[in-house]
């Protein structure tokens, strides 16, 4: 850990995981069943896409820098924006649908939630490579770090799902929309 002290990356791995976190809650909300293994998989997609983008960053080093620093935070916005638009979406339109398909589990929907909440873990990696710092226990502690903080957010979010029942998907989907926009504007006020 050249560079950095195991504090540091520790709270750097917290940072990291608030939005998988927040996203977490959000498909814990909207879930009409959800049992320890939905958590699990949401936890360890999260978890480790939060561990390989640094690695992935890491590798692609400084060449990547400014185009990735420009472009992460509109891409993770796209992505949110896009998931939170489709879930408010259904929410209007559920009395039209099978009502055992709503608030269903996909990996398809957690792939793309993954991706779009570990853009920032990209840049760091980048970051690393510019430090010249090793990648390896970072990575691993960010990545615990996500699967933690992912595993608790999805039982959060089941347990406040019944405080709002059926509004519970235009919520989630306002939340994704809202974290995505916090990203952009985290970004164009840098």
């Amino acid at each position: 850990m050249d560079n950095m002290d195991i504090i540091s990356i520790i709270l750097l791995g917290v940072g990291l995981a608030m939005d998988a976190f927040s996203v977490s809650i959000t498909r814990g909300l909207t879930l009409k069943i959800c049992q320890v293994k939905h958590a699990l998989w949401i936890a360890l997609f999260f978890g480790i896409f939060q561990a390989i983008m640094p690695i992935l960053g890491w590798i692609s080093g400084m060449q990547l820098q400014n185009l990735v620093s420009t472009l992460a935070p509109w891409i993770a916005f796209l992505l949110l924006l896009a998931i939170g638009l489709k879930m408010i979406y259904e929410s209007f339109h559920m009395e039209n649908e099978d009502p055992e398909k709503c608030g269903i589990f996909s990996f398809k929907e957690l792939f793309i939630l993954a991706i779009a909440t570990s853009i920032d873990a990209f840049a760091v990696g980048i970051s690393f490579a510019f430090l010249e710092m090793s990648i390896w226990v970072p990575v691993l502690i960010i990545g615990i770090i996500t699967f933690i903080l992912s595993f608790i957010g999805v039982y959060i979010g089941k347990r406040m799902g019944h405080l709002f029942e059926s509004k519970i998907e235009i919520i989630g989907g306002l939340i994704l929309i809202g974290i995505g926009f916090k990203i952009l504007l985290e970004h164009l006020l840098a």
